[in-house]
């Protein structure tokens, strides 16, 4: 008896599944995306535009943009960052740097990114090595936003995307 549409779209996604599992572990494959996909579905709890944002990286390593995928999952990162910063109406950060402008997001957002990073430190919502490595996560976004001779692949992309993931899952309990 022939199988009913239902099961067979059921093995096509089963088939599916495995298959990417399997070629994750190859170094260019594509379907390394594909698990990255998985844990970027289990963070939960972002904004619909940091979304949207870490969403747009993705789709950027599956088009093979990998310089443009740094751009647009810092973009993400900051922006959960700024909002995370405005959680208590920017008072701690008022008190760290009592010379901004502090209001709305937007304010905060004329900092630059490298200036906001150290006034989490100050503030105490991360560390000085989890500082440092903010700042060099900043600087290879820098190197594929603004013309170098660093190119990154497929396997940079995907990790720096995962690694600013699990920057957002570490802050995000934090509090002020």
């Amino acid at each position: 008896m022939l199988p009913t549409l239902l099961q067979t779209i059921k093995r096509a996604r089963a088939f599916e599944k495995e298959a990417h599992a399997i070629l994750a572990f190859e170094e260019a494959a594509r379907s390394r995306v594909v698990n990255l996909t998985e844990t970027y579905k289990a963070l939960g709890g972002l904004t619909l535009k940091q979304d949207e944002l870490f969403r747009q990286a993705l789709r950027c390593v599956e088009n093979g943009l990998f310089r443009a995928a740094h751009v647009m999952a810092w973009a993400g990162f900051m922006d959960f960052l700024e909002e995370k910063l405005g959680s208590d109406g920017f008072v701690s950060l008022g008190r760290v740097r009592p010379l901004w402008k502090l209001g709305t997001v937007e304010d905060v957002r004329d900092q630059s990114d490298y200036a906001i990073i150290e006034a989490c430190r100050a503030m105490g919502l991360c560390d000085k090595t989890e500082m440092k490595a903010l700042h060099g996560l900043l600087n290879k976004r820098n190197e594929c936003a603004h013309p170098t001779n660093y190119f990154p692949g497929l396997n940079e992309a995907l990790g720096y995307i995962s690694e600013l993931i699990q920057r957002v899952q570490a802050l995000r309990p934090r509090t002020l």
